[in-house]
Order: structure tokens, then C-alpha cells, then sequence
């Protein structure tokens, strides 16, 4: 009897172990992603509601810090460098924390971009960037706390902030004229090392124009200040294919010793079996 009613208590304990209620969050995680010229942001944050609430000035109060949104940290994530209030932000996350006020809201970006409500100890070293936008009181009601990305152009947008009847805009710039200019001036002034290793390699490995990859691979060496072990065991396979066995003897002797310095001994192996290959001496 014993052991029947042990069993029957494994099994219920069991069930309730298994069985979950799931409920929805009052305030649901979000995740916003948008292009603003070329870089990506992204901002990650939970949207709490008013429910009936007076929120500005009672439940956020007025010129206190204030995580600007619910649980987690708000976070901001930029992928290329940006610019806020004058201040350059290094491509990377960001908590945004808020001090909001009646006419005026100070948003602070924040290096510690992960923890949960606001930091137990604030630490001013952590601050990049602070800036002070103008309350912008809105007619229509919003219920749920919510972040834009607003007004964007190819140079830069607002971070939307807005909840009850207040909506606060941060400008930010992306620096896509640097970039597009960087790009158009890489390519108008020709291919690079890298871009003749890396058509010469392609071109010996699929079996193509072998003089042609030969060409290639000596532009791109003479463009390498000081090319590495595996650059030159490249160059060495090319040349031992294009039937110079004496100038592929000469680089994989060269990339044999680099190798050996650096301890590589895949490498090391490779390139003294090529030379066993090719009757180095």
C-alpha cells in the first residue's frame, strides 16, 4: 500500500513540476532595427503602460534618473561611430537613461550597457554623451512607452522617445559621407594587395589562366611590405605551377623559415614537402 501510495505522489509531483502557466509580461521586451544611412542601430527595451497611471511627474518623477523604459537597461547599439550632442560615440551599446522634466530632458548614453533598472553606484567616467531636448507635449494619448527612430536621413535621425502625452527627440549623426567617400576612394585608385593575393589564389585553386594568377601574385607582392608565411606559400604553389620550380624553391624557402618563427608547423610541414617535391637541395 505503501509503495502504491509513494507512486501515485511521484506522479503528481511530476505533474506539477511539468506543468507551467504562462502569463504576458506587463511590460514586453522590443527591438528596434533601422538603417540610418549606413549604419545599423538597434535598441532593445521593455514597454511598461500607463494603466490608468499619471506617469511624468508621479510615477517617472520629474529630475530624477530613470532607466527610460522598464526592467533591463535600455539599450542602444551603433555599429559605425556616431555623433551625439557634439559628442562622438564609438561604434558599440550604450544603456540610455533618462532625466525627464517638465520642459526639458537630459538623455545620457552610458557605457555600462548591461544591468537592470538604473546602476547602483552611477559613475560620471561612464557618461559619453548628454543631451538636453525640448518636451514636445502630444494630443493624442500614448499608453505604451515606445522608441523610434525618427526623421532619418542619409546623415543621421532623432531617437523618438514618447509615452502619455511627452515626446522627446535625440539627433544623432552616422558618418556616411566619411565612409561613402573612403569607399569611392579605395576603389578609384585600383585594386589593392589584397585584392590581387586574393584573385591570383582564386584563380591558381580553380584551375584558370595559371599566367595570369602568376601576374597577379607578383603585384600583390610588391605592394606587401612584408608578406607573411602562408602569402608566400601561396606565391610558391603559383610559381611551381606556371613550371618555375627554381623561383617556387626560392619563396617556399622563404615561407618555410617565416613559418618556423612564428611556430606554425602546419606550415612547416607544407612547405618542406614542396621543396621535397620540387628537388630543393
Amino acid at each position: 500500500m505503501n509503495k502504491v501510495v509513494l507512486f501515485l505522489l511521484a506522479i503528481v509531483a511530476s505533474l506539477s513540476l511539468e506543468a507551467q502557466i504562462n502569463t504576458p509580461a506587463p511590460s514586453p521586451s522590443s527591438k528596434l532595427i533601422q538603417m540610418v544611412g549606413l549604419t545599423e542601430v538597434v535598441v532593445d527595451y521593455s514597454r511598461p503602460s500607463m494603466r490608468g497611471r499619471t506617469v511624468f511627474g508621479d510615477l517617472v518623477p520629474y529630475g530624477k534618473l530613470w532607466r527610460t523604459g522598464a526592467n533591463a537597461f535600455t539599450k542602444i547599439t551603433f555599429d559605425t561611430d556616431v555623433t551625439i550632442a557634439g559628442k562622438e560615440l564609438k561604434a558599440g551599446s550604450y544603456a540610455v537613461f533618462s532625466k525627464p522634466g517638465e520642459k526639458n530632458w537630459d538623455v545620457i548614453f552610458y557605457t555600462e550597457s548591461e544591468g537592470w533598472g538604473t546602476p547602483s553606484k552611477w559613475d560620471e567616467s561612464k557618461v559619453a554623451a548628454t543631451a538636453t531636448v525640448p518636451v514636445y507635449p502630444i494630443e493624442m494619448p500614448i499608453e505604451t512607452f515606445t522608441i523610434t527612430i525618427d526623421d532619418v536621413t542619409s546623415t543621421g535621425a532623432n531617437l523618438g522617445i514618447m509615452w502619455e502625452n511627452v515626446y522627446v527627440g535625440v539627433p544623432f549623426e552616422v558618418p556616411t559621407d566619411k565612409t561613402v567617400m573612403s569607399s569611392i576612394d579605395k576603389v578609384l585608385s585600383g585594386p589593392g594587395a589584397n585584392d590581387y593575393y586574393a584573385a591570383a589564389v582564386y584563380y591558381s585553386s580553380e584551375g584558370k589562366d595559371i599566367k595570369k594568377a602568376k601576374e597577379w601574385m607578383e603585384i600583390a607582392m610588391s605592394m606587401t611590405e612584408d608578406p607573411a608565411y602562408w602569402q608566400l606559400r601561396q606565391q610558391s604553389l603559383i610559381l611551381a605551377k606556371s613550371g618555375d620550380k627554381k623561383g617556387a624553391i626560392d619563396i617556399a624557402k622563404k615561407s618555410l623559415s617565416k613559418a618556423k618563427e612564428a611556430g606554425n608547423a602546419d606550415y612547416v610541414k607544407m612547405n618542406e614537402d614542396s621543396l621535397k617535391e620540387w628537388g630543393a637541395k
